[in-house]
């Protein structure tokens, strides 16, 4: 499991080059058989005018992992994943370190599916909550 779990992080990690993940520095950590979790730093490049996380980042994290994960449980080759719907929650605010976002499948239809996103600090404290809906439309 190890050997395919370092596998699926890496392609995760390449297909975000040149993309805004790269800008975001967002980094897929660690995947298990209902979930994907990635990191992304908090600094000025994330930060609203006030120095906190801004919310719009965390939203970008969290369609990302989601998204992502989409992709890994469903088949890559045979669909595009879409988000068609994003709600967030940001509970409590952050000025540095990094926030991981850890996308739970909640439902896994043949064409919708619905993530649960809880992006926690590194105290695992929870940061924001997120649902994403995404849709996978087959590839023609």
């Amino acid at each position: 499991m190890t050997e395919h779990k370092e596998k699926i992080l890496a392609i995760c990690n390449q297909i975000c080059k040149n993309t805004l993940m790269e800008t975001l520095e967002i980094e897929y950590v660690d995947v298990g058989e209902n979930f994907l979790t990635a990191k992304m730093p908090v600094n000025p490049r994330v930060h609203q005018p006030d120095g906190v996380l801004h919310g719009g980042a965390s939203v970008a994290l969290a369609e990302s992992v989601g998204s992502a994960a989409s992709y890994v449980f469903l088949d890559g080759k045979q669909f595009y994943v879409r988000g068609i719907e994003i709600a967030a929650n940001h509970v409590k605010s952050i000025r540095d370190g990094f926030v991981y976002a850890k996308a739970s499948i909640i439902h896994k239809g043949r064409t919708t599916q619905l993530w649960e996103i809880k992006i926690t600090n590194d105290a695992g404290d929870l940061i924001s909550n997120c649902k994403l809906t995404t849709i996978a439309l087959p590839r023609k």
